[in-house]
Protein backbone atom coordinates (compact mmCIF):
# COMPACT_ATOMS: atom_id res chain seq x y z
CA UNK A 1 0.00 0.00 0.00
CA UNK A 2 1.24 3.25 -0.92
CA UNK A 3 0.72 5.99 1.66
CA UNK A 4 -2.60 6.75 1.26
CA UNK A 5 -6.31 4.85 0.14
CA UNK A 6 -9.08 6.23 -0.80
CA UNK A 7 -12.70 4.89 0.74
CA UNK A 8 -12.91 2.34 -2.01
CA UNK A 9 -8.74 1.13 -1.89
CA UNK A 10 -8.10 3.69 -4.73
CA UNK A 11 -4.73 4.55 -4.28
CA UNK A 12 -4.06 8.30 -3.80
CA UNK A 13 -0.21 8.86 -3.45
CA UNK A 14 1.80 7.44 -6.81
CA UNK A 15 5.36 6.63 -5.38
CA UNK A 16 8.28 8.05 -7.16
CA UNK A 17 12.00 6.98 -7.48
CA UNK A 18 14.68 9.51 -7.07
CA UNK A 19 18.05 9.43 -8.50
CA UNK A 20 20.00 12.06 -7.01
CA UNK A 21 23.90 13.51 -7.37
CA UNK A 22 25.49 15.21 -4.53
CA UNK A 23 28.43 16.98 -2.91
CA UNK A 24 27.98 15.82 1.12
CA UNK A 25 30.41 18.54 2.01
CA UNK A 26 28.28 21.03 3.29
CA UNK A 27 25.58 18.35 5.05
CA UNK A 28 25.16 16.08 8.09
CA UNK A 29 25.14 12.78 5.75
CA UNK A 30 21.88 11.90 4.17
CA UNK A 31 19.64 11.11 7.09
CA UNK A 32 17.74 14.01 9.20
CA UNK A 33 18.93 14.62 12.38
CA UNK A 34 19.04 17.20 15.25
CA UNK A 35 21.30 20.50 14.49
CA UNK A 36 22.40 20.58 11.11
CA UNK A 37 21.27 20.26 7.22
CA UNK A 38 21.28 16.85 5.84
CA UNK A 39 20.18 16.04 2.75
CA UNK A 40 17.19 14.29 3.13
CA UNK A 41 16.12 18.10 4.73
CA UNK A 42 16.77 19.60 1.62
CA UNK A 43 14.71 17.19 -0.53
CA UNK A 44 11.96 17.21 1.71
CA UNK A 45 11.48 20.82 2.08
CA UNK A 46 11.64 20.89 -2.21
CA UNK A 47 9.03 18.09 -2.05
CA UNK A 48 6.93 19.84 0.52
CA UNK A 49 6.44 23.04 -2.10
CA UNK A 50 5.61 21.22 -4.95
CA UNK A 51 3.81 18.70 -3.05
CA UNK A 52 1.45 21.01 -0.63
CA UNK A 53 2.64 18.95 2.21
CA UNK A 54 4.90 16.82 3.95
CA UNK A 55 5.78 13.45 2.69
CA UNK A 56 9.44 11.68 3.91
CA UNK A 57 11.62 11.03 0.95
CA UNK A 58 13.54 7.09 1.89
CA UNK A 59 17.44 7.01 1.07
CA UNK A 60 18.99 3.62 -0.68
CA UNK A 61 21.98 4.53 1.46
CA UNK A 62 22.66 6.74 4.59
CA UNK A 63 25.85 8.04 3.54
CA UNK A 64 27.60 9.65 6.25
CA UNK A 65 28.45 13.56 6.41
CA UNK A 66 31.05 14.58 3.70
CA UNK A 67 29.88 11.69 1.75
CA UNK A 68 28.98 11.79 -1.99
CA UNK A 69 26.78 10.36 -4.68
CA UNK A 70 26.94 10.04 -8.00
CA UNK A 71 23.58 8.36 -8.30
CA UNK A 72 21.92 7.90 -4.98
CA UNK A 73 18.21 6.60 -5.73
CA UNK A 74 15.39 7.49 -3.00
CA UNK A 75 11.83 7.05 -3.33
CA UNK A 76 8.62 9.65 -2.14
CA UNK A 77 4.83 9.53 -2.37
CA UNK A 78 3.22 12.23 -3.57
CA UNK A 79 -0.39 13.79 -3.07
CA UNK A 80 -1.00 13.79 -6.93
CA UNK A 81 0.49 12.47 -10.03
CA UNK A 82 3.04 14.05 -11.71
CA UNK A 83 5.15 14.10 -14.65
CA UNK A 84 8.44 12.36 -13.68
CA UNK A 85 10.08 15.20 -16.58
CA UNK A 86 7.86 18.39 -14.41
CA UNK A 87 8.87 16.99 -11.38
CA UNK A 88 12.46 16.22 -11.65
CA UNK A 89 12.82 20.32 -13.11
CA UNK A 90 10.24 21.13 -10.15
CA UNK A 91 12.81 19.69 -7.87
CA UNK A 92 15.84 21.05 -8.90
CA UNK A 93 14.18 24.68 -9.09
CA UNK A 94 12.82 24.37 -5.26
CA UNK A 95 16.89 22.26 -4.30
CA UNK A 96 18.80 25.81 -5.22
CA UNK A 97 21.38 26.68 -3.59
CA UNK A 98 22.46 22.79 -2.52
CA UNK A 99 24.53 21.01 -4.29
CA UNK A 100 22.32 18.12 -4.71
CA UNK A 101 20.68 17.58 -8.47
CA UNK A 102 17.65 15.45 -9.10
CA UNK A 103 18.85 13.55 -12.54
CA UNK A 104 15.67 11.10 -13.13
CA UNK A 105 12.45 10.42 -12.03
CA UNK A 106 10.12 7.64 -12.72
CA UNK A 107 7.32 6.42 -11.36
CA UNK A 108 7.29 2.91 -9.55
CA UNK A 109 5.43 0.14 -8.01
CA UNK A 110 3.61 0.54 -4.62
CA UNK A 111 5.91 -2.48 -3.00
CA UNK A 112 8.88 -0.85 -4.43
CA UNK A 113 11.69 0.35 -1.21
CA UNK A 114 14.64 2.30 -2.33
CA UNK A 115 16.58 1.09 0.53
CA UNK A 116 15.04 -2.45 1.07
CA UNK A 117 14.64 -3.41 -2.75
CA UNK A 118 18.26 -2.80 -3.78
CA UNK A 119 20.10 -5.91 -4.91
CA UNK A 120 23.48 -4.20 -4.93
CA UNK A 121 25.10 -0.85 -3.87
CA UNK A 122 28.56 0.34 -5.91
CA UNK A 123 30.87 2.78 -3.66
CA UNK A 124 33.85 3.87 -4.92
CA UNK A 125 36.66 5.73 -2.96
CA UNK A 126 39.22 8.44 -4.34
CA UNK A 127 43.00 8.46 -2.87
CA UNK A 128 44.96 11.36 -4.73
CA UNK A 129 48.58 10.05 -4.24
CA UNK A 130 51.11 13.30 -4.91
CA UNK A 131 53.27 15.66 -3.03
CA UNK A 132 51.13 18.80 -4.03
CA UNK A 133 48.02 19.08 -2.44
CA UNK A 134 44.62 18.91 -4.67
CA UNK A 135 43.64 22.56 -5.33
CA UNK A 136 40.31 21.72 -7.51
CA UNK A 137 39.30 18.48 -6.09
CA UNK A 138 39.76 19.68 -2.55
CA UNK A 139 37.12 18.30 -0.38
CA UNK A 140 36.67 15.24 -3.11
CA UNK A 141 39.47 12.98 -2.46
CA UNK A 142 42.01 11.98 0.19
CA UNK A 143 45.25 13.44 -0.44
CA UNK A 144 48.38 11.10 0.53
CA UNK A 145 51.13 12.76 0.20
CA UNK A 146 53.53 9.32 0.60
CA UNK A 147 53.54 7.06 -2.05
CA UNK A 148 51.35 4.37 -1.87
CA UNK A 149 51.66 0.63 -3.22
CA UNK A 150 48.70 0.07 -5.41
CA UNK A 151 49.24 -3.11 -6.09
CA UNK A 152 50.02 -4.66 -2.50
CA UNK A 153 46.45 -2.96 -1.43
CA UNK A 154 44.37 -4.64 -4.14
CA UNK A 155 46.38 -8.14 -3.38
CA UNK A 156 45.16 -7.17 0.09
CA UNK A 157 41.51 -6.32 -0.40
CA UNK A 158 41.35 -9.59 -1.82
CA UNK A 159 41.22 -11.06 1.41
CA UNK A 160 38.13 -8.74 2.31
CA UNK A 161 36.06 -10.13 -0.86
CA UNK A 162 33.17 -12.70 0.45
CA UNK A 163 30.97 -13.35 3.21
CA UNK A 164 32.46 -12.13 6.25
CA UNK A 165 32.17 -11.32 9.59
CA UNK A 166 33.78 -7.51 9.49
CA UNK A 167 33.38 -6.60 12.71
CA UNK A 168 36.81 -5.49 12.70
CA UNK A 169 35.61 -2.69 10.14
CA UNK A 170 32.25 -2.12 11.33
CA UNK A 171 31.81 1.35 12.90
CA UNK A 172 30.95 1.13 17.04
CA UNK A 173 27.37 3.25 16.48
CA UNK A 174 26.58 0.51 13.79
CA UNK A 175 22.83 -0.64 14.21
CA UNK A 176 22.92 -3.53 11.80
CA UNK A 177 21.68 -6.65 13.30
CA UNK A 178 24.92 -8.83 12.41
CA UNK A 179 28.48 -7.76 11.52
CA UNK A 180 28.11 -10.66 8.55
CA UNK A 181 28.04 -9.36 5.08
CA UNK A 182 29.07 -10.42 1.65
CA UNK A 183 31.61 -8.26 -0.42
CA UNK A 184 31.06 -9.06 -3.93
CA UNK A 185 33.93 -6.73 -5.20
CA UNK A 186 37.40 -4.49 -3.68
CA UNK A 187 39.59 -3.51 -6.48
CA UNK A 188 42.05 -1.02 -6.03
CA UNK A 189 43.82 0.67 -9.13
CA UNK A 190 46.52 3.50 -9.86
CA UNK A 191 45.20 5.72 -12.69
CA UNK A 192 48.18 8.43 -12.74
CA UNK A 193 48.01 10.37 -9.62
CA UNK A 194 44.62 9.06 -8.84
CA UNK A 195 44.30 5.48 -6.84
CA UNK A 196 40.50 4.25 -6.58
CA UNK A 197 39.12 1.32 -4.39
CA UNK A 198 36.05 -0.02 -5.82
CA UNK A 199 33.31 -1.83 -3.51
CA UNK A 200 30.12 -3.81 -4.23
CA UNK A 201 27.87 -5.61 -1.98
CA UNK A 202 24.29 -6.01 -1.28
CA UNK A 203 24.57 -3.58 1.67
CA UNK A 204 27.52 -2.42 3.97
CA UNK A 205 27.87 -1.81 7.34
CA UNK A 206 28.10 1.68 9.26
CA UNK A 207 32.03 2.85 8.02
CA UNK A 208 32.46 -0.58 6.37
CA UNK A 209 34.01 0.93 3.31
CA UNK A 210 35.91 3.79 4.81
CA UNK A 211 37.16 1.35 7.30
CA UNK A 212 38.45 -1.18 4.98
CA UNK A 213 40.38 1.64 2.66
CA UNK A 214 42.39 3.17 5.77
CA UNK A 215 43.61 -0.52 6.78
CA UNK A 216 44.36 -0.69 2.73
CA UNK A 217 46.79 2.86 3.20
CA UNK A 218 48.40 0.79 6.40
CA UNK A 219 49.74 -1.34 3.12
CA UNK A 220 50.12 1.06 0.55
CA UNK A 221 52.82 2.43 3.01
CA UNK A 222 54.41 -0.78 3.91
CA UNK A 223 53.10 -0.83 7.80
CA UNK A 224 51.33 -4.12 6.82
CA UNK A 225 51.53 -7.01 4.74
CA UNK A 226 48.95 -7.88 2.27
CA UNK A 227 48.48 -11.06 4.59
CA UNK A 228 47.92 -8.80 7.61
CA UNK A 229 44.72 -7.30 5.99
CA UNK A 230 43.14 -11.25 6.92
CA UNK A 231 44.63 -11.03 10.04
CA UNK A 232 42.54 -8.21 11.32
CA UNK A 233 39.39 -9.39 9.43
CA UNK A 234 39.84 -13.04 11.16
CA UNK A 235 40.52 -11.07 14.75
CA UNK A 236 36.39 -9.60 14.82
CA UNK A 237 37.98 -6.82 16.72
CA UNK A 238 37.73 -3.02 16.09
CA UNK A 239 41.47 -2.32 17.85
CA UNK A 240 42.38 -4.24 14.56
CA UNK A 241 41.09 -1.89 12.04
CA UNK A 242 43.51 1.16 10.76
CA UNK A 243 42.62 4.50 11.18
CA UNK A 244 39.65 5.01 9.28
CA UNK A 245 39.61 6.84 6.27
CA UNK A 246 37.98 10.21 6.10
CA UNK A 247 34.75 11.00 4.36
CA UNK A 248 35.59 13.34 1.51
CA UNK A 249 36.97 10.49 -1.07
CA UNK A 250 34.11 8.44 -0.79
CA UNK A 251 31.25 8.23 -3.34
CA UNK A 252 28.09 6.06 -3.83
CA UNK A 253 28.18 4.98 -7.08
CA UNK A 254 24.91 3.64 -7.58
CA UNK A 255 22.66 1.58 -6.52
CA UNK A 256 20.93 -1.75 -8.47
CA UNK A 257 17.36 -3.36 -8.25
CA UNK A 258 16.02 -6.11 -9.88
CA UNK A 259 15.05 -5.58 -13.62
CA UNK A 260 11.57 -5.42 -12.47
CA UNK A 261 11.84 -2.52 -9.97
CA UNK A 262 14.31 -0.71 -12.05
Amino acid sequence: MRGGEGTYGVHLMPRYKLIIEYDGGPFTGWQSQAGGTSIQDVLERAVAIINGEPAMVYGAGRTDAGVHALEQAAHVDLAKSWDPFKLRNALNGNLRPYPVSVLDVAEVPDDFHARFSATRRHYLYRILNRRSPPALDKGKVWWLPVDLDAAAMHEAAQHLVGKHDFTTFRAAQCQANSPVKTLDRLDVARYGELIEVRADARSFLHNQVRSMVGSLRQVGEGKWHPRDMKRALDAQDRAACGPVAPPEGLYLLKVDYSSAEK
